[in-house]
């Protein structure tokens, strides 16, 4: 009877890996996310080794990520109009042909800074269109009843990337250097092209003509005119833009800090995932709005005390143990605005509010990274990091607040006040 039990649980935890078509799909992005992973490694080791300069680091975040300021909310409005499997397909080869073109530059000796800042340009811009796409591809691979444990179970494969790939990564740097990750990373793409190929859904029509601006603008009033949604891209904006940015000092913590190699840096970055990873696991459970809301408040709460430890710490074990915590709580908080917003969101503007969401989470990471590389390189990366920490924390406060004032709203009335929600 407990075994039987058991099944069911572990049924219920992986239930979206029913659909054929999640189940490739899944399949291929965690193979391709391994590499994704290793090339992110690789590549920040690389400029380090190349510069030995913080701001550096911080400037090939901003490079990588600045493409989605200028073209996300553009990308909302094709992967609302397109067959998403097909566009898909394309950003995916870019993707792959981005990744050959870096190998290549380092197998042959010529790498330099400004080649890798050029190509990290070309990744953002393909990427800028390909985040929101599959975000929005996932409802028409489950459905909407398990459209929150598809969400969960594409976080548990980003994070079993997370702590693989770096792992791998710190490995292969210091054994043989950057470009088998590079070449790796390359040829990881094909699983993710083929099963794309593989995906049998509905073929779509266009689903609107018109103009784009009008289409553009028209989810953008959706999303500022529903307070639950407009509330977490806000939230999300500050805290992915200045707390989120602690991925583009590790290398500084494991060269200068910790005095260490590739594989401690691999270490480090694979810590922060294997806490990540037990937070997208726990997510994989059903969820109602009161507590995926309370997740916010965990989750930041906990990011901001692993991060602020993390920040001061010189031996490695401390290092790991509180890396594992801000992990855990940056994907219990990320995973669970993922999914209050796709759940308040309506279909036909579900491609829009994707690329607000990748606006406000990847968008804003450009500026946060060059603010925390040049802290660091002026006061040490202990200040950046705990700079981070401090955002995370006052909003925790902030989503407090909003708890507290639902919690009332709800005592005053049978029904509750929807609008005056967090999410």
């Amino acid at each position: 009877m407990e075994s039987s039990s058991v099944r069911e649980t572990l049924r219920d935890r992986f239930r979206a890996l029913r659909h054929r078509n999640f189940r490739l799909y899944w399949t291929g992005q965690l193979t391709s996310l391994i590499g994704t992973w290793m090339q992110s490694v690789a590549q920040g080791w690389l400029m380090h080794e190349l510069t030995s300069s913080a701001f550096m680091l911080g400037l090939l975040v901003f490079t990588q990520f600045v493409p989605v300021l200028f073209f996300s909310l553009w990308a909302g409005v094709i992967a609302d109009r397109v067959d998403k499997r097909r566009f898909l397909i394309v950003t995916q080869s870019s993707a792959f042909v981005q990744a050959a073109l870096l190998a290549t530059i380092v197998s042959l000796g010529i790498a330099r800074p400004w080649m890798v800042l050029v190509l990290a340009f070309f990744y953002g811009t393909f990427n800028a269109f390909d985040l929101p796409a599959r975000q929005a591809f996932l409802v028409e691979m489950v459905g909407k009843e398990d459209l929150g444990n598809g969400i969960a179970l594409n976080s548990a494969a980003f994070n079993t990337a997370r702590v693989i790939g770096p792992a791998i990564a710190g490995i292969l740097v210091a054994r043989v250097g950057e470009a088998g990750c590079f070449w790796i990373n390359a040829l990881s793409y094909l699983a993710v092209i083929w099963s794309l190929w593989r995906i049998r859904v509905a073929t779509r029509a266009e689903s609107a003509t018109g103009d784009a601006r009008k289409r553009l603008m028209e989810g953008v009033r959706y999303a500022m005119g529903t307070s639950q949604i407009r509330n977490l891209l806000i939230l999300l904006g500050f805290m992915a833009g200045i707390g989120f940015q602690y991925m583009v000092l590790l290398p500084v913590y494991a060269r200068v800090i910790l005095k260490a190699g590739a594989d401690t840096y691999g270490l480090l970055v694979s810590a922060f995932g294997v806490g990540s990873l037990v937070s997208a696991i726990l997510m994989t459970r059903r969820q109602g709005r009161p507590e995926l809301r309370r997740n916010l408040l965990l989750g930041l709460v906990s990011a901001a005390l692993g991060m602020g430890v993390f920040a001061w710490s010189h031996t490695l074990w401390l290092s790991l143990a509180t890396g594992f915590l801000a992990g855990f709580g940056l994907i219990l908080y990320v995973a669970s605005t993922n999914t209050l917003l796709q759940i308040t969101t309506e279909d036909r503007f579900r491609g829009r509010i994707m690329s607000l969401y990748t606006l406000f989470f990847v968008g804003t990471a450009p500026f946060g990274a060059l603010l925390a590389g040049g802290i660091a390189q002026r006061y040490g990366a202990p200040w950046a990091t705990s700079l981070s920490a401090t955002v995370l924390m006052l909003g925790a406060v902030w989503v407090l607040y909003r708890l507290r004032v639902i919690a009332a709203l709800e005592a005053a009335s049978a029904v509750p006040a929807e609008a005056e929600r967090v999410g």
